[in-house]
């Protein structure tokens, strides 16, 4: 089976993990795919963290070299693809992947190596589930459904809302879940649940089943591809009820795909470009000067990963997978990109929400929701 390979190599050479002049840090993600465009701005965002490690000095004396994989969103490739990085470019450790399904995936064969893997935005419970070596730095489903349901009661006021959910993904099945008991504990209800599996492009059925309920709003929790054709679709369909989201709607492409259907939707997210802290505005400087484009969630989210794991290199008394974790695990008051966060005794990061609302076609920040 042929993976497609991007490999960055900031040095020429490359000896293997922790050998010779180098030091190799593995990644893979969706560069191709349906979701394409969360594996290629994450690895935007590892890049600029693995640039300016190596420009501070790099680790141990050593320079870093990114060895990047497409996994083209399936599971399959996802775990070729940890093999490969651990096996073939021996990599220290590894960072991805993005969609839940495939971190796990992948997961299992970084846990099964014994080297340390970073989700940077897998956020069902059971990814770090899978064993000791496997992390992430955005916060999980139980804290989204969480802030989804409490922005909806407190802020929008409201009580009744119906859920289509793709039955398919890990994520999506969570997310509502979470989302749903959330609300019911808030004294709001589910109305109504309509599924459908990733890829439909006729939402008529379940979209008519809503449009006949007496909801005052329609949760999402979905991708940006599914998510921006089902807004199309509902607003063809004379149904102008508020949409909510989760994280996997924040793309570029949701703007693209839906256009004038997003206005007013909302949908929650790990960061906000206009933050005004010191870490977020350097970052996004720095991106754009890099990219020439404004980063989102994934590319912060991938930039955190990388800078957590630059930081536990530095701080491991070696670079043997168990002491890199222990390290990792040992993080602290992490002043990330996406938040002040610790990674807690479940190995996820504890931190807060933000919400976003679409207008002008541009994502824009409505409110943040804290920790529980």
């Amino acid at each position: 089976m042929r993976l497609g390979v991007v490999a960055l190599a900031l040095l020429a050479a490359c000896r293997g993990g922790g050998g010779g002049d180098t030091i190799v840090v593995g990644e893979f993600g969706s560069m191709t795919g349906s979701e394409a465009t969360f594996g290629q701005l994450t690895h935007n965002g590892v890049k600029l963290a693995m640039k300016q490690a190596n420009e501070a000095g790099g680790v141990r004396g050593k320079q870093l070299v990114l060895r990047a994989y497409d996994d083209q969103g399936r599971a399959q490739e996802a775990g070729t693809a940890v093999t490969r990085l651990i096996t073939g470019e021996r990599a220290v450790a590894v960072i991805g992947e993005n969609a839940s399904s495939l971190s796990i995936a992948g997961g299992r064969v970084a846990q099964q190596y014994q080297v340390p893997m970073i989700s940077p935005s897998s956020t069902h419970p059971s990814v770090t589930q899978v064993g000791d070596m496997i992390f992430r730095v955005c916060f999980i489903d139980s804290f989204q459904g969480y802030a989804v349901a409490r922005f909806a009661r407190e802020h929008l006021k409201l009580e009744r809302v119906a859920v289509i959910y793709d039955q398919a993904q890990p994520y999506s099945i969570g997310l509502r879940d979470d989302f749903r008991r959330e609300l019911a504990a808030r004294g709001g209800r589910v109305v109504t649940e309509q599924a459908y599996s990733g890829g439909d492009q006729d939402f008529t059925a379940q979209l008519g089943n809503i449009r006949d309920s007496d909801a005052q709003a329609v949760f999402v929790p979905g991708y940006y591809t599914d998510a921006g054709n089902l807004l199309l679709q509902a607003r063809k369909l004379g149904i102008q009820l508020p949409f909510l989201g989760g994280d996997g709607w924040e793309s570029p492409q949701l703007a693209a795909i839906a256009g004038e259907a997003a206005e007013g939707s909302y949908f929650t997210a790990h960061y906000a470009p206009e933050d005004p802290r010191p870490e977020v505005q350097k970052f996004v400087r720095e991106f754009q000067a890099e990219y020439g484009s404004l980063p989102d969630s994934t590319a912060a989210l991938g930039y955190d990963a990388a800078r957590l794991l630059v930081d536990a290199m530095r701080r491991a008394p070696s670079l043997d997978g168990k002491a890199l974790a222990a390290a990792i695990a040992a993080t602290r008051d992490f002043h990330g990109v996406t938040g002040v966060f610790d990674i807690d005794d479940h190995r996820n990061a504890r931190k807060q929400a933000v919400v976003l609302t679409m207008r002008g076609g541009k994502p824009v920040l409505v409110t943040a929701i804290p920790p529980q």
